[in-house]
């Protein structure tokens, strides 16, 4: 059994190497490159300086860290914030990041299948097969970090799960798994988790017939859904001021995956056809999951297989609510792209396949098999030619090099025994993600950012203090996305993180809505043209610029956005500046008496007030007020639900201007007190407490545990 598991971890380590040969960049693009790698610096700094980094109020739409995919609360992620600042080469790191966690998912897989008595060699198929599936390996560990970490964990609760409803081990590393798959901060496998659970306890229902065990397992999983609130309650009690505050369920049929696309799983060239980015036809074979797995159903004797349906009864369970899901709806509240779920058929898919290859595999009667496999084959090639019809030759090469694998298989199987079949089964794996890999370049979803950050801090302007970058990505040409071009002079996502300078600019998925309208700003940070008009013109009830309200010390304007914005007078208090090097990209303004981050706090403006800022924290503003008639202090910081205000100790009210920049009224007669505006993740105490209340839960079902193993070997002792 370790053998086969070593034999998965090997597999996982060159099926890797495999796709790197066809592209040194698979596992540094899209997300991992704009978002996750400069995330991962930025809290890394944070850390190091003893910072637990909830919030940083100058990253303003990014940089509230309990809204987005930061995994504050999962301890492997913090472990790999603390490291990255000190790399340099941030595509190896994510790849070896992501290399450990494909690793784990693999071996996830591989104890789920012998969790329902499957042999090793074939878990072990399936444990190498699962990384090297379509959507998991041009995605989610292509770009989607948190879902390659939330199903990396997950896969093991589900295999802890079965083994301690069946009595094989404690509930510990249930609850252990599930947390971490749910601190992972991203919704996906949360909520996977959860339809795991109930596949499991529904499965073993109908397997054992019994209820207690069933019930046990419930209670795991409510004591890790407690631990996990404090992960998830600051992001649901905020989402009333963000992009992701609707919980409507529509069906617009981006990303969502017709059945009959989702079940053609083993031809390697199927290009599938839904609705996406790309248009209809996509360029990479997302819904692939291994050549083996639809030609495998013609060797399984299904009436033996007959008598393991409750055991494996979960298991379909579990797939055929993913095959739902991904046909639609479009989006369920925050749940949106069904497509995000094809790992998980695919998990299920691999179990269920391998499981039974395992138990009930058979060549008997071998003609009419492999017939049947050639009719299975056929209908692939039918239905990839259907969607991709213009790679028609293509398509036949790959029905014809599955049916010439499935062959040798067969024979090795026949002559050299199990062990053999399944050891080519896994080295096919290998030519077959590197065509896959290369025949999708050049890849669609990369940004082409620097690998090297200290080429990256060399080549970018010095810029200290808050800047604010005013550009469209879109506008970027090919020949732009490069060191020596762009990306020497302008930042998108979180590539300012990358380069440990402090930019407004930053990737965020679920932005702050009323400051995103404000600049008309989006998700990676780009923005309208009318920004610039937006940013200098005085909010009514302050009279002050959005530009003074935020502190900024610098603004760079794209030239591509803003080409006739150096012919215009600078902004009153401000004045352009050049960067020799740097004048084919970018515009810059600055203030004409200095930065004024640092003075006086964060407290932006006032109105019949006096407020001289005593300390400063990202979480804390001291200030100290006088007021004979009544005011209005407004503060450098965005509102976020959280923030709590006293003065000399007594709690008021805290209101907003344009329903984004924090603001206190103060009440008149107020004489040199002491005003403290404090932020807290909303729902923390209780999170807290959620959190206590679920482990000590655990710890009585480990207790009932240990206690209930100790009496039946006692009871076995008296016999």
């Amino acid at each position: 059994m370790y053998l086969c598991g070593l034999v998965t971890a090997v597999g996982v380590i060159l099926g890797y190497a495999s796709v790197l040969l066809a592209n040194a960049r698979h596992f540094y693009t899209d997300d991992t490159e704009s978002q996750y790698t400069g995330l991962w610096v930025g809290l890394g700094h944070a850390l190091r300086e003893g910072t637990f980094p909830v919030l940083v109020p100058e990253r303003w739409m990014s940089g509230n860290n309990t809204m987005d995919d930061a995994g504050l609360f999962n301890p492997p992620q913090l472990l790999i914030d603390l490291i990255a600042p000190s790399v340099d080469n941030m595509a190896l790191y994510a790849t070896l990041v992501k290399l450990i966690f494909a690793i784990i998912a693999a071996l996830g897989v591989y104890r789920i299948c012998l969790a329902y008595g499957g042999r090793p060699a074939w878990s072990a198929v399936a444990g190498v097969a699962f990384p090297l599936s379509g959507f998991f390996l041009f995605f989610d560990e292509a770009s989607w970090m948190t879902a390659l970490t939330g199903t990396a964990w997950m896969v093991h609760a589900w295999a802890s799960s079965v083994r301690y409803t069946r009595g094989q081990a404690g509930p510990i590393p249930v609850f252990v798994y599930l947390y971490l798959t749910i601190s992972t901060q991203y919704i996906f496998p949360a909520v996977e988790a959860a339809l795991m659970l109930l596949a499991v306890a529904v499965g073993e229902l109908v397997y054992q017939r019994k209820w207690w065990p069933v019930a046990r397992l419930a209670i795991v999983g409510g004591c890790a859904g407690l631990a996990g609130l404090l992960t998830f309650l600051p992001s649901m009690l905020s989402a009333k001021v963000t992009w992701r505050g609707t919980m409507e369920i529509n069906n617009d049929q981006f990303l969502t995956v017709p059945w009959s696309e989702s079940l053609n799983a083993s031809l390697p060239s199927s290009l599938p056809a839904f609705t996406s980015w790309w248009g209809y036809v996509q360029p990479m074979p997302v819904t692939y999951i291994a050549w083996f797995l639809i030609p495998a159903l013609a060797f399984i004797d299904w009436r033996r297989a007959r008598d393991s349906w409750r055991e494996l009864s979960g298991v379909a369970f579990f797939a055929v609510m993913m095959l739902m899901w991904a046909a639609g709806p479009g989006s369920i509240g925050p749940l949106r792209w069904p497509v995000r779920v094809l790992p998980m058929l695919a998990i299920g898919l691999l179990v269920l396949v391998c499981v039974l290859l395992a138990r009930y595999g058979t060549t008997r009667d071998l003609r009419n098999r492999g017939i049947a496999a050639g009719v299975l084959i056929l209908l692939l090639w039918v239905r990839t030619f259907s969607a991709d019809p213009h790679d028609a030759i293509w398509h036949v090469l790959a029905a014809v090099a599955v049916v010439a694998l499935g062959i040798a298989v067969l024979w090795l199987d026949r002559v050299k025994g199990v062990a053999a079949a399944c050891a080519l089964a896994i080295v096919a794996m290998f030519p077959i993600a590197f065509f896959q890999v290369q025949a999708a370049q050049p890849t669609p979803m990369t940004w082409n950012l620097p690998t090297n950050r200290s080429d990256a801090k060399a080549a970018f302007p010095d810029f200290p203090g808050t800047t604010l970058q005013l550009a469209e990505r879109g506008l970027l040409q090919p020949g732009d996305k490069s060191l020596d071009g762009a990306y020497g002079s302008l930042v998108f996502g979180n590539y300012a993180k990358s380069l440990e300078l402090t930019y407004v600019n930053g990737y965020t998925p679920t932005g702050h809505y009323y400051f995103g309208e404000l600049l008309c700003m989006r998700w990676d940070s780009s923005v309208c043209p009318d920004a610039l008009r937006r940013m200098f013109t005085a909010e009514p009830t302050t009279g002050r610029t959005l530009a003074d309200l935020m502190k900024l010390d610098r603004v760079v304007l794209q030239r591509a956005l803003f080409p006739d914005a150096r012919n215009q007078p600078a902004p009153d208090g401000w004045k352009w500046v050049d960067y020799p090097g740097h004048e084919k990209y970018i515009w810059v303004l600055e203030r004409v008496d200095g930065p004024i981050s640092t003075v006086n706090g964060r407290v932006a403006a006032t109105k019949n007030v006096t407020a001289a800022s005593i300390s400063e924290t990202d979480t804390t503003s001291r200030v100290r007020v006088s007021s004979p008639s009544g005011g209005r202090v407004v503060f450098s910081r965005l509102g976020w639900p959280g923030y709590r205000v006293t003065i000399d100790g007594k709690q008021i009210p805290i209101t907003t201007v344009a329903k984004s920049f924090v603001a206190v009224d103060i009440p008149a007669g107020t004489q040199n007190a002491e005003l403290v505006l404090t932020w807290r993740p909303p729902g923390w105490k209780i999170g807290i407490g959620a959190l206590v209340a679920g482990v000590v839960g655990v710890g009585v079902l480990q207790w009932l545990y240990v206690r209930s193993r100790r009496r039946a070997k006692e009871s076995a002792a008296a016999r």
